[in-house]
């Protein structure tokens, strides 16, 4: 899947001044990391969106707003929010502020140890 430049560059704009943002491939679209956690995701023309267990069902009830369920379960405290949701810059600022919120109460998240490249083999082939 690909995703909606225009609104990824709307996104860095407003997230230029977070230090340590990071993009990344993620949901098959790009995602916005803070200290490991993510904070939304631009999948297609819509944002995966962060909004944290505790203002998830509220967040469910705005317009444009829908359950984000990738694996046939409901991923709780992410939403997905369609292009209309999304039109006016303090709509989208608004979701990326429910993002940094919730990141920015976790710890930082500890990189992950290298793969290795026997990928699960109990030991390297001969």
């Amino acid at each position: 899947m690909s995703w909606d430049e225009g609104l990824a560059e709307r996104v860095r704009e407003l997230l230029a001044k977070v230090p340590g943002l990071v993009e990344k491939r993620l949901f098959g679209g790009l995602a916005f990391l803070h200290q490991g956690h993510l904070v939304a995701c631009i999948a297609g023309d819509a944002l995966i969106a962060r909004v944290g267990a505790d203002d998830y069902a509220e967040a469910l009830t705005r317009p444009h707003v829908r359950v984000m369920d990738v694996t046939g379960r409901p991923l709780t405290g992410f939403v997905i929010v369609d292009p209309p949701g999304l039109e006016e810059d303090d709509a989208l600022a608004d979701w990326l502020g429910r993002g940094m919120d919730v990141v920015r109460r976790l710890p930082p998240r500890m990189p992950s140890p290298p793969r290795s490249p026997h990928r699960g083999r109990s030991r390297p082939p001969r």
